[in-house]
């Protein structure tokens, strides 16, 4: 009883943060909203990959691993701790008893169906975001006087931790998440960028090592589930309340469920492997065309143009099954374009306009 009265007091707590901020910055609705969308894990495997991957390799592959094992990693722990989600405990909670109860308001990417310990937004954002400042400081200190590093570390740093508060504050406004569940993303999500930081034998894995993580994920995944549905633990119970208490039904999306996420970032993994470990990959990345700048520049140019075209592209969600197999297939060809196709493509167009040139 002392346990469930303390997270009572926790979610509460909660629940008047998300009423504060939507009562005093209600004029920064477009904001919250847009750092809830810049910092979607999507956004990690659409832009900011194709980008690092053709400058740093090594930096973009870390990124692919650090965002799926964390999101991964996001999942099991969600399943664990039966995160609640403000939006649907203001209604079921028996704590305000006969009492007014709070109203909040809700937004189109407020009714996510998963758990809401630890926020996936947060936990994504502070692994990508820990990755790109730790190669930044790396590359960089190689090029500046001392006297620059000090300030160069201290700018990203703050740039770092300014984008933390930024959707901190937003995932509370759209109540999505409660302050707790926020913070404890952000440090889960340092911590698995951490471990990546001493894996050096992802660069160099082969596509069976590709295969097996992407089948043990999975199969570790789904087993859990259905052991502890054998048990009678259903953990997809958030579902309904999802359906229950979202303002609009619309709002509801199947891309949101937990084993939707799942597929789609071991789709990404999948697809990555089969990118490093084709021929069009090592004739072009790897090949002579890979040293020249201009072959960099037009890769990540057309894989953006490219990947943005594509992820316009939205699977039927009308069969569930289908949905999931189409959602696996469409991330698993992100990377595999960006990484091998797109590349090869480039390489062939340029290295003809080379020959001209010489």
């Amino acid at each position: 009883m002392l346990e469930t009265s303390s997270m009572d007091l926790l979610h509460s707590f909660g629940v008047q943060v998300t009423r504060y901020l939507q009562v005093n910055y209600q004029g920064s609705k477009d904001w919250f909203l847009f750092v809830s969308f810049a910092t979607d894990l999507r956004n990690t495997f659409l832009i900011l990959f194709p980008i690092w991957f053709h400058l740093h390799e090594a930096v973009g592959i870390k990124l692919i691993w650090v965002a799926v094992i964390g999101d991964w990693l996001n999942l099991v722990f969600k399943w664990i701790l039966f995160g609640q989600r403000p939006y649907w405990w203001v209604h079921e909670t028996s704590y305000y008893g006969n009492g007014s109860i709070p109203m909040i308001q809700q937004f189109p990417v407020t009714c996510e169906t998963g758990p809401g310990s630890p926020s996936g937004h947060a936990m994504g954002s502070a692994g990508v975001y820990y990755v790109m400042v730790m190669a930044l400081l790396t590359i960089l200190q190689q090029t500046l006087l001392s006297s620059f590093q000090k300030c160069l570390h201290g700018a990203l740093w703050a740039t770092f931790w300014g984008v933390q508060v930024c959707v901190y504050l937003s995932r509370i406004f759209l109540a999505a998440h409660f302050p707790h569940q926020v913070v404890l993303g952000v440090v889960s999500g340092i911590l698995v960028a951490e471990c990546f930081q001493h894996i050096h034998s992802i660069y160099s894995a082969s596509l069976r090592r590709y295969l097996g993580t992407t089948f043990f994920l999975f199969g570790f995944a789904l087993g859990f589930y259905l052991l502890l549905k054998a048990l009678g633990v259903d953990l997809l119970w958030t579902l309904e309340k999802a359906k229950k208490w979202c303002d609009q039904p619309e709002w509801v999306h199947i891309d949101t469920t937990p084993f939707a996420g799942l597929l789609r970032n071991l789709g990404i993994l999948f697809g990555l492997g089969l990118a490093l470990n084709s021929p069009m990959y090592v004739e072009s990345c790897k090949g002579k065309p890979g040293q020249r700048l201009p072959f960099r520049l037009g890769c990540i140019a057309t894989s953006l143009l490219v990947l943005h075209l594509f992820d316009s592209f939205k699977p039927p969600a009308g069969v569930e099954l289908l949905f999931y197999l189409l959602s696996f297939c469409k991330s698993a060809a992100v990377p595999l374009a960006a990484a091998a196709l797109i590349p090869y493509c480039v390489s062939c167009v340029m290295g003809s306009k080379w020959e001209k040139l010489l």
